[in-house]
């Protein structure tokens, strides 16, 4: 505040000024807000995270640990004897790992994606072209196929190919296909994994249709419009419009229903056989519980689902950079 001396003498200048901040402390306070902007978004997650390991974490280390352990049920708890990588080393150099359960696991899982996207897609493009209240109608219709539990689906589609009685059965009956009286659609390796298939895409075509119908409304009518108008086929705007447009809806899709594909056990494990009276039709999931909980072999059993689980986290790796690579392209 400046204040006039009494007499007409000259003002004094008596405003306070602030010292001016030293260069130690203007970097310690940038440090501290740094520091601060950095810390509030882990502190909002802390809750979540601890819940997450809990959950995920916790288990999965005591499956590691018991992976590395020969471990015996007794009365009253456990006894665990270290033996090192033993189970793994069992486990890669098993022919039965790698002439079924590995070839199982990649080609059933490659085979449920390829048809569930391309079916997913056809769909939502078919939606896509409904009026409202149809594709409303059609979207609950699908979706209840979402909504049935895995279990229902499965014997549903057991019943189907039923031998003897199965409806599948008698029409390929009917027409000379097959013997009913004499043909197990679910003692051999091939018919055995169609049927798993069938079952798999079925439950998961509607997740594909309802998310590729959401990103293709959002692709605008002008685009297709002035390719009609120069001569595109339904062919040439699909592949240069709508794919381009829409990739990351794709690719999320697509890598989604490869980690749930890979790691099916329901579908597998309740089909007549693949409770483990037919070693031809493991998959890993179904191994990891055989060899825990039917042969006792906790060890081998553990170390199989360390193995699955290494499977699923590079998929999820590759999912994570694709999805990152993506945005900085769209940058």
């Amino acid at each position: 505040m400046k204040s006039t001396l009494v007499g007409g003498g000259p003002e004094e200048d008596t405003t306070v000024r602030r010292r001016p901040a030293t260069r130690p402390e203007h970097e310690a306070a940038l440090r501290k807000k740094k520091l601060v902007s950095l810390a509030r978004p882990w502190l909002l997650l802390a809750p979540s995270l601890v819940v997450l390991a809990g959950l995920l974490l916790w288990p999965l280390i005591q499956v590691g640990k018991l992976s590395l352990q020969d471990y015996a049920v007794k009365f009253g708890g456990g006894v665990g004897t270290y033996t090192g990588f033993d189970h793994y080393t069992d486990l890669l150099g098993s022919g039965l790992l790698w002439k079924t359960v590995l070839p199982n696991t990649a080609f059933f899982a490659i085979a449920c994606v390829g048809l569930t996207v391309a079916l997913g897609t056809l769909v939502a493009l078919l939606l896509n072209r409904l009026g409202t209240t149809w594709r409303l109608i059609c979207s609950i219709a699908i979706l209840a196929a979402w909504a049935m539990p895995a279990v229902t689906g499965t014997y549903v589609w057991i019943w189907l190919f039923q031998p003897q009685d199965g409806m599948v059965s008698q029409i390929a009956g009917s027409i000379g296909l097959i013997d009913p009286e004499t043909t197990n659609w679910f003692t051999e390796r091939g018919p055995f994994y169609a049927i798993a298939t069938l079952n798999v895409v079925h439950h998961g075509f509607p997740f594909v249709a309802i998310t590729v119908l959401a990103g293709l409304m959002t692709i605008p009518k002008e685009l297709y419009e002035a390719s009609e108008l120069d001569g595109a086929n339904a062919w040439q705007r699909f592949w240069n419009i709508t794919v381009p447009t829409i990739k990351p809806v794709f690719l999320v899709v697509t890598i989604l229903s490869t980690i749930w594909d890979f790691k099916v056990f329901t579908q597998i494990y309740l089909m007549p056989g693949g409770d483990g009276a037919n070693e031809e039709v493991y998959n890993l999931g179904v191994f990891s519980y055989i060899q825990a909980f039917a042969k006792n072999d906790y060890g081998t059993g553990a170390a199989a689902a360390v193995l699955l689980t290494l499977l699923l986290l590079a998929i999820t790796i590759v999912y994570i950079r694709t999805l990152f690579r993506q945005g900085e392209e769209d940058l």
